[in-house]
């Protein structure tokens, strides 16, 4: 069995479609992920953006990404249904499980670090501070 792999897929569609389209075009694709054998593990409508250049007379897109997981044979029919739509302007996908990965290595990397600094261990714990100076630290 091949490795299961992290995939976001965002595509802009056209802004004239209907509400009631435009879950039937969201629903059409996560299905086909899930025929495929992945599973959509978050599924977000961004909303109405403007666009960074107009695209075929256009402006403004719906924003609608998706975070899936399998093999990448569903990507592959996810972006060749997703192609021959015509009420999808541009999409793209990004594997995204290599850099979460490191990106958490990194994360662990620092919190190792700054274990072995000096003071970490009294900030953790609440008394971060030392004495104020200046004040009447005299006991008498």
């Amino acid at each position: 069995m091949a490795e299961k792999r992290v995939y976001e897929v965002v595509f802009i569609v056209d802004p004239d479609t209907q509400e009631e389209e435009m879950t039937k075009l969201t629903q059409n694709l996560s299905t086909v992920v899930t025929d495929q054998g992945g599973t959509i593990t978050r599924n977000e409508v961004l909303g109405r953006r403007q666009l960074a250049y107009r695209i075929g007379r256009k402006n403004e897109g719906v924003y609608v990404i998706f975070e899936v997981e399998g093999t990448g044979g569903e990507i592959a029919e996810l972006e060749r249904r997703m192609r021959v739509n015509d009420a999808i302007m541009r999409y793209m996908t990004v594997r995204v499980d290599e850099d979460r990965q490191r990106a958490e290595k990194l994360k662990a990397r620092r919190q190792r670090k700054a274990a072995k600094r000096p003071g970490f261990a009294a900030a953790a714990a609440g008394g971060g501070s030392a004495p104020a100076r200046g004040g009447d630290d005299s006991e008498a």
